[in-house]
């Protein structure tokens, strides 16, 4: 039996995309060397790797155990060639990182920046969506590691404490609570019968605030869903209700007196930011660089 680095690679390419014509496309290849190269590989381990649904090809539990080590091939494969690149220059980083949106819009600008101070030739596809999002792409090798707002209940991934982030209750100043906060705390009949703004499901903001909000309140009115935390700090800023954010994301709006932060009987809100990874991804050196640039940037405190 002979593998080579080209089947792992086109291997790697039809479990993150799903077809051997969207896989073809990624490396690029034709799907015909595409199709006939996978073939070689399940002919050479002499079992299927995928079961084959309609168009799509689904990883069966064959493809599952074979791809992690794959993955570790190429890792080390990659960093070979990394080492060897010129001292002056450099190691060659090239990594997927997939975040989910507060910390994509708000803290990755920042820490991306520094990154690239001490390792110039750091090349980083960043992917931003909801939560869910992120653990999928994460859970499925479609991102090295990710970065998120809320609990992941997937087992396969290690999740590794981050950052704690401060949530806070907003509202439009000329609100009438926002009137009342001025003169004592709001209590918790007063919040309760608010209207609120909330994210999508699926969105670690959404999981995070009902988790910090609900064991107080019992009952919350939703008035609106919105699929970004973007649009419900705007939303909240034209009167439509409140909302509890992260502060990072409603800084802006409250300095420019947009926005006026609640406030309350409750006790302090917040939630806990995470890495995580895939338990079967072996750690390569530039992801694990990566990863200790994280933790540092979260030790040096942030002002969120």
């Amino acid at each position: 039996m002979q593998l080579t680095l080209r089947q792992l690679q086109i291997f790697r390419a039809i479990s993150i995309h799903g077809s051997t014509s969207a896989g073809a496309a990624s490396l690029p290849l034709s799907q015909s060397a595409t199709s006939a190269a996978l073939n070689e590989l399940e002919r050479a381990l002499g079992a299927r790797l995928f079961d084959r649904v309609g168009k799509r090809l689904i990883l069966n539990d064959n493809g599952r155990a074979v791809l992690p080590a794959a993955l570790a091939v190429l890792d080390g494969a990659h960093g070979i060639e990394a080492s060897f690149q010129s001292a002056d220059r450099g190691p060659l980083i090239d990594l997927r990182v997939s975040a989910s949106t507060t910390i994509g819009n708000y803290l990755l600008p920042a820490l991306l920046a520094r990154f690239r101070e001490s390792h110039p030739r750091a090349r980083v596809e960043l992917q931003i969506g909801n939560t869910l999002n992120v653990v999928t792409a994460v859970r499925d090798f479609a991102a090295d590691m990710g970065l998120i707002e809320g609990p992941c209940h997937e087992s396969d991934l290690q999740v590794l404490p981050w950052l704690k982030d401060e949530l806070v209750i907003v509202a439009a100043p000329a609100h009438s609570l926002a009137k009342a906060a001025k003169h004592r705390k709001l209590t918790a009949n007063q919040l309760r019968g608010a209207h609120w703004l909330f994210r999508e499901h699926g969105s670690g903001t959404r999981e995070a605030v009902e988790a910090a909000l609900l064991p107080h309140l019992l009952h919350i009115q939703s008035a609106m869903t919105l699929g970004s935390s973007e649009a419900i700090k705007y939303s909240v800023a034209e009167g439509l209700g409140l909302s509890c954010l992260s502060r990072c994301v409603v800084q802006e709006l409250v300095i420019g007196k947009r926005l006026a932060i609640l406030s309350t009987q409750l006790p302090r809100l917040s939630r806990q930011f995470s890495l995580i990874h895939h338990r079967g991804k072996v750690l390569s050196k530039p992801l694990a660089a990566f990863i200790t640039h994280c933790q540092r940037f979260a030790d040096r405190g942030l002002d969120l």
